[in-house]
């Protein structure tokens, strides 16, 4: 028998429910701000990712998941940023649009080793906003991030926030933080080591205790601030306050990916443990756009992952609405020919209607109705065709009744509109 690939979930049926609400939730809150679908292909080039990453990356250097065909080399999507600028230039957007707000939905790929809240197909929902330089956008793509967990009703997240400046900014702080640790470079874990020579913001980042004491005294990156970037981040700082959303600054918080510039951010969780304790993080990538072969353009996004959220939901407040669904048992070769065409007509009518496909006898069929939480139950028979009627039965109260089939239609629609009526009233 085969089995699902380690790092990788079946989402069945009974938990596909509370997925499209989640969905249905963001959705309408990116309806509120005014923000578009983009769906973007999982396959990409490989240059793609090792142009805007950069090759110093974990995820390009241990994490994409490669396909080679014949000369062509594509990876799996590691994250959805890089596909949407390339969308957004390839498709001339930037030309005919200028400044976009966009949202994604979809699954993710990176190969490393599954843990909570960490698999090797996962799913994110993400928005890009390009084409603004301005604080304000930061502002907002966060505001929106925070609304988006409020409508999921989590509560006890926590926004961490920091800025990175301008590159320069950032080469003045990596200088200085190379010379900081150079002294004690060989208590730095076996990991810190390697990224003290490829990406070394990266140790900032490190969950080991040792690495964490020598950081202890390490200047923040906002120290080296120029006076544009030490103004925009005010200028966020000031927007969140007056929104009245709570936030700690993190000196240590710096993303790993190298598009990464200014404001910077994540917003965490501690249901999910001290390692992999993220909900979602976003940021600023102004260099990006330019970096893929547009010209020099601000943006700014975010991904929560879906896996994620789902381990801190209160799923007690996430009951999905069940459509009602009309059961139709026939008796008899006869009945079920008849029982084809009832069907048809239900489903043209907007009527959920489904039927027992295995031959079993009343009162199995009837266990299977009810397997299936069905409203009505239809009941056809040879004694029901002989006065071209049928039988309604209320899986509620038990009641039955015969009706006209030239009226059965018209009925049950009738039935499923009163109790809609009275749901309203409610």
């Amino acid at each position: 028998m085969f089995k699902k690939i380690a790092g990788t979930k079946d989402i069945l049926p009974e938990e596909v429910g509370l997925w499209q609400q989640i969905e249905g939730v963001s959705r309408r809150i990116f309806s509120l701000y005014n923000f578009k679908e983009i769906r973007t292909p999982i396959i990409e080039e490989k240059n793609l990712f090792f142009r805007s990453l950069g090759d110093t990356t974990e995820i390009v250097q241990k994490q994409m998941f490669e396909i080679c065909h014949g000369e062509d080399h594509y990876c799996l999507r590691p994250e959805a940023t890089a596909s949407v600028v390339r969308a957004y230039l390839e498709n001339n957007l930037d030309k005919q649009i200028g400044f976009i707000k966009l949202f994604y939905i979809g699954p993710m790929f990176r190969a490393e080793r599954p843990q909570k809240g960490r698999l090797r197909q996962f799913h994110h929902i993400g928005v890009e906003a390009i084409g603004s330089l301005e604080p304000e956008i930061d502002i907002e793509i966060i505001c929106l991030a925070n609304s988006l967990l409020k409508a999921y009703g989590i509560d006890g997240f926590r926004l961490e926030i920091n800025s990175l400046g301008c590159f320069e900014d950032k080469k003045k702080f990596v200088e200085v933080l190379r010379e900081k640790l150079k002294p004690s470079l060989s208590e730095l874990c076996s990991e810190c080591q390697i990224r003290y020579q490829r990406n070394i913001l990266r140790i900032l980042d490190c969950k080991q205790d040792s690495c964490k004491q020598l950081l202890k005294d390490i200047p923040a990156g906002t120290d080296f601030l120029c006076s544009f970037c030490k103004t925009h981040f005010q200028t966020v700082i000031s927007g969140l306050k007056a929104q009245q959303i709570p936030y700690f600054l993190s000196k240590f918080l710096v993303r790993g990916l190298d598009y990464y510039n200014r404001t910077v951010f994540e917003f965490k969780h501690p249901d999910l443990g001290p390692q992999q304790d993220a909900l979602g993080a976003g940021g600023r990538y102004d260099s990006l756009v330019k970096q893929l072969g547009g010209e020099e353009t601000g943006a700014v996004g975010f991904a929560l992952g879906i896996e994620r959220l789902l381990l801190v939901l209160n799923k007690k407040n996430w009951i999905p609405q069940k459509i009602p669904l009309v059961y139709l048992i026939c008796l008899g070769e006869n009945a079920r020919k008849h029982g084809i065409n009832l069907l048809a007509k239900l489903r043209e009518n907007g009527i959920t209607a489904d039927t027992d496909f295995e031959h079993r006898s009343l009162k199995g069929a009837l266990r299977k109705a009810n397997d299936f939480s069905a409203r009505y139950v239809l009941i056809l028979g040879d004694d029901e065709l002989k006065t071209n009627t049928i039988t309604l039965k209320d899986m509620r109260d038990g009641n039955q009744q015969k009706v006209l089939l030239s009226e059965i239609v018209q009925v049950i629609k009738r039935l499923f509109d009163s109790e809609n009526n009275n749901k309203t009233k409610d």
